[in-house]
């Protein structure tokens, strides 16, 4: 048993080391909820984020006038901002206007002096990060500043796109870690960027971390319970670009990230699941996933996961390797990948097979 814990646990871990309490899923729409159900502006109720399909949502919206439009992203950009089902321009506004207000709001506990020093530092990080997000020319497609911090980016023209995919990080991934310039091919903003470029310019790539994570080592990473709160999320998203229009994506799940979308997998409408260094899936086979998607595995032989061995008892651990043959996976060729962080590094196998597979001409 005492073995079985720490392989588990080690199978998920990527850049934390030290073991950490618990992680409260972030679950439910984003702050700003109970005033955006109330409103009356446009002169019927506003569709609920915790009840309205995205399909609803699009509908709902396509019928309200451009200045109807502004409004709401004037009074309830946090809400319209994480809305799955509304506009791609219409997100990007309401997000861009949501981070300026949540930075503004960092940088005055910045400077409020009743607060500690160690208060005050950690508003003016936030207050940074929003700053970089805001950079002219980011295309944040979610924002949600509580807990840890979500967000999706953009890379690529999403409303022109032929292709879409969708990368799923894992363990210690945040707002604070989304794109950070030490380990770049490791964060989901660096790997999207990095598909994105590798791709002939018609395919828009997705870095979403909509989920809690995992952090360091510890029970969150050796079992389900932060994927199975996250798959509904994943779910509601990719729901919410079929409903705007959009291709059916494919999507790359990283380490932990694999057991996400393993979960949510039954549910999701999309071409391709392409998991890399995957601690399992929670089931024996691909065909145990219950999706139509062509199923993908890639592992390094320098990725220290593979030395772990993959099992799983009761709730511990993830199961079987994905890149084992009897899963029947097909697999994506990762001879030149270093590590575990290293799959979307330019000039490797792996980040040539990953663009065949998001512009659909992989067989």
């Amino acid at each position: 048993m005492a073995g079985l814990v720490l392989a588990s646990t080690l199978m998920t871990a990527t850049t934390g080391w030290a073991s950490t309490g618990q992680q409260t899923p972030l679950t439910g729409p984003p702050p700003g909820v109970t005033a955006w159900r109330s409103d009356t502006l446009t002169g019927r109720e506003l569709p609920d984020p915790a009840r309205t399909t995205p399909t609803e949502v699009h509908h709902f919206l396509a019928d309200l006038t451009e200045r109807q439009l502004a409004d709401l992203v004037e009074r309830h950009p946090l809400v319209l901002g994480n809305l799955d089902g509304a506009p791609v321009g219409l997100r990007y506004a309401a997000n861009a206007r949501a981070l300026a207000d949540a930075r503004a709001e960092e940088q005055k506990r910045a400077a409020h002096r009743r607060l500690s020093d160690e208060e005050r530092d950690r508003a003016a990080e936030r207050a940074e990060r929003y700053r970089g997000l805001l950079e002219p020319g980011r295309q944040i497609l979610a924002f949600d500043p509580r807990g840890r911090g979500q967000v999706a980016e953009v890379f690529g023209d999403l409303d022109s796109a032929r292709h879409v995919a969708v990368v799923v990080p894992g363990s210690d991934i945040d707002l604070g870690t989304f794109d950070r310039s030490g380990n770049p091919y490791g964060t989901p903003a660096g790997m999207a960027r990095s598909l994105a470029g590798a791709t002939d310019g018609q395919t828009a790539v997705i870095a979403w971390v909509g989920y809690t994570t995992p952090v360091g080592i510890g029970p969150d990473a050796a079992t389900g319970r932060l994927a199975e709160a996250g798959a509904p999320r994943l779910r509601r998203f990719v729901e919410g670009l079929d409903a705007a229009g959009l291709p059916s994506p494919a999507v790359f799940c990283h380490s932990y990230g694999s057991v996400v979308c393993a979960l949510a997998a039954p549910h999701l409408r999309v071409t391709d699941l392409v998991v890399l260094g995957s601690p399992g899936m929670r089931v024996a086979d691909a065909g145990s996933l219950g999706t139509t998607a062509r199923v993908w595995a890639a592992r390094s032989s320098g990725d220290w996961i593979g030395k772990v061995p993959h099992l799983r008892l009761f709730e511990l651990g993830h199961g079987t390797d994905p890149t084992a043959p009897g899963f029947g996976a097909r697999r994506v060729p990762a001879q030149r990948v270093s590590g575990h962080s290293d799959y979307f590094a330019p000039g490797t196998d792996a980040l040539a097979a990953f663009a065949a597979i998001a512009e659909g001409k992989a067989a």
